[in-house]
């Protein structure tokens, strides 16, 4: 089956452009009938308000929870993650998905023209990756289950739970997929309901 990609706002095109060179189908996810015609899921960048409330008018976000219980392996960069945090530093009744254990602040290294690069070491990979940072989130808080994958200053930027991964940057802009191979080799997990 292929990989969807969430294609309601944001650069998800470029998640099927990384897709793609790793030799995998990506398709665009719009509705839950496209959800349940793939095998696992990417949610990219973009604005995590608009786009939260945009899963709440088409339901797919409560399909997206159910598809996450089943084990179905999701991977949040940027917008994504924030999308699947459990909390939202200053954002209470902000949206979101509550699948990732974790806190997260919102534009934690500042506004769209503080975007940068630079090398994040991830846990599970040889060497460092190239992060692109445009108002990214940081993990402030991780649960239990919550393993950090990567930092960056002393600032978790990459983590999983399960079949669940969220990273604060975005992979898909740059030309190294290891991460999308990564992601690609991660085992259905469902989620433990109680936690």
């Amino acid at each position: 089956m292929p990989v969807g990609v969430l294609a309601i706002q944001g650069d998800f095109e470029k998640h099927l452009d990384a897709l793609a060179r790793v030799g995998m189908e990506g398709v665009e996810v719009r509705s839950p009938e496209h959800l349940s015609k793939v095998e696992r899921l990417i949610l990219p960048g973009g604005e995590s308000t608009t786009v939260g409330l945009l899963l709440q008018r088409y339901g797919l976000g409560e399909a997206i929870q159910d598809a996450a219980k089943r084990g179905m392996p999701m991977w949040g960069t940027c917008m994504g993650m924030i999308l699947m945090a459990r909390s939202i530093q200053g954002r209470e009744n902000q949206y979101r998905l509550n699948l990732l254990d974790i806190e997260v602040a919102r534009n934690a290294f500042g506004a769209q023209v503080h975007s940068f690069e630079d090398e994040v070491e991830i846990a599970d990979l040889e060497e460092p990756v190239l992060g692109v940072f445009i108002r990214a989130p940081v993990v402030t808080q991780c649960g239990e289950g919550v393993r950090p994958l990567g930092q960056f200053q002393g600032k978790v930027v990459a983590v999983r739970q399960g079949a669940l991964m969220g990273t604060s940057f975005h992979p898909e802009l740059t030309d190294d997929t290891r991460l999308h191979s990564y992601f690609l080799e991660i085992e259905p997990t469902p989620v433990d309901s109680h936690g």
